[in-house]
């Protein structure tokens, strides 16, 4: 008698994108201790880095030399996602490296006709490689432009994070990011949405930052995260260290509201599942 029972289709984990095209803003470094406090809370995740500059490869204790197989490598089809991963420090969180090869992927990959499908093929297809198969995260770091390295990262995710520093001009180009999710949703992935605004690098004594929160929140409502991240001086000396804040100093006030962010990332997911 022929067995009829469905073979279970593994799952895909979770794909967010953290983009802004606008640098200094705490996007790596909300990449790096975002992973770190999801793996700390029972998550497994993999950061992909996907600006050249590579520094949430540095800010993770990956040496350049030992980045024998990067997101480059995996942009050009030369090798798997799951080949380029490598462990970190951190129990539960992966990382795939880059170099500065990445700066000629462009060029590499123009002419093809899957050139916005290159990332989202790799992950489509990690979910396959036994080792990474109950991963529950990843969390892309995407280069300081809207590139077709970043229309990748939006392709293959599910959700875009951005992160957003209190300062004067906050929200200049923003506009332009929600414009570029909002074409990537109408050609190339219709399941794209936004996951939320995290406002970085928050100073209480600067009346500033206050109005610039007070701004984000009557410009984009609840996609604004409650938990807002401190400027601090401990996160901001971790990556020279080559470790996540959390494991630099666990009870600085940046480690502690990095933790109380993956627990809201992990609520709004709930929400959105149970919604679809």
């Amino acid at each position: 008698m022929t067995d009829l029972t469905p073979i279970a289709q593994p799952r895909r984990p979770r794909v967010l994108a953290l983009a802004n095209q606008k640098g200094g803003v705490g996007k790596t470094t909300t990449a790096i201790n975002l992973g770190t406090a999801l793996a700390a809370i029972g998550e497994k995740v993999l950061i992909i880095d996907l600006d050249p500059r590579g520094n949430a490869s540095t800010g993770l204790g990956v040496d350049r030399r030992s980045r024998k197989s990067s997101t480059y490598d995996v942009l050009c089809g030369d090798v798997g996602l799951g080949q380029a991963m490598q462990e970190t420090a951190v129990p539960g969180l992966f990382l795939a490296p880059s170099t500065l090869d990445l700066l000629g992927v462009e060029l590499e990959i123009a002419s093809s006709k899957d050139r916005a499908h290159r990332l989202r093929n790799a992950i489509d297809e990690l979910v396959y490689d036994q080792r990474c198969s109950d991963l529950t995260y990843v969390l892309i770091d995407c280069p300081p432009s809207l590139s077709l390295i970043t229309i990748n990262a939006m392709t293959a995710s599910d959700a875009v994070l951005v992160p957003l520093q209190c300062e004067f001009f906050a929200l200049e180009g923003l506009s332009q990011l929600l414009k570029t999710v909002e074409q990537v949703r109408a050609g190339l992935n219709p399941r794209l949405i936004i996951q939320g605004v995290v406002l970085t690098m928050y100073d209480p004594r600067n009346n500033l930052s206050g109005q610039v929160m007070a701004d984000v929140r009557e410009f984009l409502g609840d996609k604004v995260y409650d938990t807002v991240i401190p400027r601090n001086v401990r996160v901001s000396e971790a990556p020279s260290y080559g470790k996540p804040a959390l494991l630099y100093d666990l009870r600085c006030s940046g480690s502690q509201a990095y933790l109380k962010l993956a627990s809201e990332v992990i609520r709004r997911e709930r929400t959105l599942r149970a919604a679809a």
